[in-house]
């Protein structure tokens, strides 16, 4: 396994991208400031600046292309040649991602406090209670925290879907329009008025709006139908899911 995860390390730290990629979301970051009025400058602490759907778009690039190009090019063929287990080789990548994605999270939560030392979108204080009786930086804290569950729930199912597809270009178009559709889709299929409700609500798409929720939570608690501890619940249970049946499906795929 450690062998398994040197390599892994060793590969994301010589793409180019990973390391364009920080320099990417500041930029984006900045671009938010300015996009939005003064009145708006607490949401833009509390949501790092929209870094949570910058950081999604970013890591649904960078993941599939880090997993699905390998089966692509059977770059896949010498790490299972390697490893004396394939489940290895999955959870390597697991891991990998998930770390880079944990080490964004962490750069957005700097970059907003540099951004907000020299006032970008307004002057806050940290310290003054904000949305649920909580200070801001408690609920900039919560909701980096859930978009870090979010962002997972992405990419398990970046693994799930490279797994049945070998196609890297297809896999990011695939797992794009889950993001940037995901939830408009569940929000009409709620709005249907089926009867069959209280179980389409629990359908993966609607954990989309986990983040989106917690900073608004009157509106978005109305088209999901889930409380915000529901929606964390429903989507730890579907990166659980995803990832073990990615592996399944990894483990019986012939190379």
């Amino acid at each position: 396994m450690k062998t398994c995860l040197k390599q892994e390390f060793y590969k994301l730290l010589h793409k180019k991208m990973i390391w364009i990629i920080p320099i990417i979301l500041l930029l984006l970051m900045i671009f938010a400031a300015f996009s939005l009025s003064a009145q708006e400058n607490r949401l833009l602490a509390m949501d790092t600046y929209f870094s949570d759907n910058w950081i999604m778009l970013l890591l649904i690039i960078t993941a599939s292309t880090i997993f699905s190009m390998e089966f692509q090019n059977n770059a896949i063929l010498t790490l299972l040649y390697k490893a004396p287990h394939k489940s290895e080789v999955y959870l390597a990548k697991i891991i990998v991602i998930f770390v880079y994605n944990l080490a964004l999270h962490v750069l957005a939560i700097i970059f907003t406090l540099l951004l907000k030392a020299f006032a970008l979108g307004g002057t806050v204080n940290w310290i003054a209670t904000y949305q649920y009786q909580q200070p801001l930086w408690l609920n900039m804290l919560h909701t980096s925290f859930l978009d870090l569950i979010a962002s997972t729930l992405i990419i398990s199912l970046i693994f799930l879907v490279s797994c049945l597809i070998n196609n890297n270009a297809v896999v990011i178009a695939v797992n794009l329009g889950i993001f940037f559709m995901g939830g408009s889709l569940s929000a009409d299929w709620l709005r249907s008025g089926s009867r069959w409700l209280d179980l389409i609500k629990w359908n993966p798409l609607n954990m989309t709006n986990l983040v989106t929720q917690y900073y608004n939570y009157p509106v978005y608690h109305q088209t999901s139908h889930l409380n915000n501890l529901q929606l964390l619940a429903g989507s730890l249970a579907y990166i659980f899911f995803f990832l073990i049946l990615g592996y399944l499906i990894f483990k019986k795929k012939r190379f």
